[in-house]
């Protein structure tokens, strides 16, 4: 019998297990570790549902779009910035207020590919982004990207994969591997081992950055998604109250 880990998830940053006792790392401040399965796959949420699952009030009025709410960020592997993402960032991406945000790859003749429902299909760029905003966001990585035939060819080989045949947990993880074809944007690419390479840090203002730690990139993807569709301001709020709780539990009796 092969080893088997615990699908997790989480609901706060207070819930989720620290690299020490503290959650503080003398040189950087406030550092979470991360190392978990996200139960939750974003791209299986239907049409309609919100992203709890539960079916949209078709009375309620969307809120609309807007990018200073999104998440300012950075990702290292070691010392090595290998994502960057901020109020002017410009593979493309579909973004709405509330939901994750869903990447694809331009084919060209306004089709995409993209992994949509558990499975990899060729639409056309006005199906595929159900009316909402599309941008470029070909800089957001910092990987060596393969010559453009090279991107193309990995996305429309996939085309028709489903289920279990697919490789990738997420729209992101797949256009990502399309453009630059490392393996640890793949499922299972990269072995746990204990340690955590993959710094994700969320900056800010005013303040030094939250740092979360992962083992993987996929890890990371899914948390930093996670971050995508809550938005600045909710996430804002969150980190809040984490660092309210840690100055509790500091502040305890008996607590060192």
């Amino acid at each position: 019998m092969g080893n088997q880990m615990d699908r997790l998830s989480h609901l706060s940053y207070a819930e989720v297990p620290t690299v020490d006792p503290n959650g503080v790392d003398a040189e950087d401040g406030p550092r979470i570790g991360v190392s978990y399965i996200f139960s939750n796959d974003d791209d299986e949420l239907e049409d309609g549902c919100a992203v709890d699952g539960s079916d949209k009030d078709p009375n309620q009025e969307e809120k609309q779009y807007d990018q200073r709410d999104e998440v300012e960020c950075a990702v290292y592997n070691r010392d090595e910035c290998i994502y960057e993402k901020s109020a002017k960032s410009v593979n493309l991406e579909f973004v709405a207020t509330g939901q994750y945000p869903h990447w694809a790859v331009y084919v060209g003749d306004f089709q995409v590919v993209h992994l949509h429902r558990a499975e990899v299909k060729n639409r056309f760029l006005t199906d595929a982004s159900q009316g909402r905003r599309c941008r470029i966001v070909n800089e957001l990585y910092k990987f060596k990207a393969l010559g453009q035939d090279m991107v193309v060819q990995n996305a429309m080989e996939q085309v028709g994969l489903k289920d279990r045949e697919l490789s990738w947990r997420n729209s992101e993880c797949f256009a990502a591997w399309c453009r630059f074809g490392k393996r640890e944007f793949k499922m299972g690419g990269e072995i746990r081992i204990g340690k955590q390479p993959y710094r994700l840090k969320i900056f800010m203002t005013g303040k030094q950055p939250h740092v979360l730690e992962f083992q993987s990139l996929e890890d990371m993807i899914m948390e930093k998604r996670r971050n995508d569709h809550l938005g600045r301001t909710a996430v804002l709020r969150e980190l809040a109250a984490h660092y309210s709780r840690m100055e509790e539990i500091k502040s305890e009796p008996g607590a060192e």
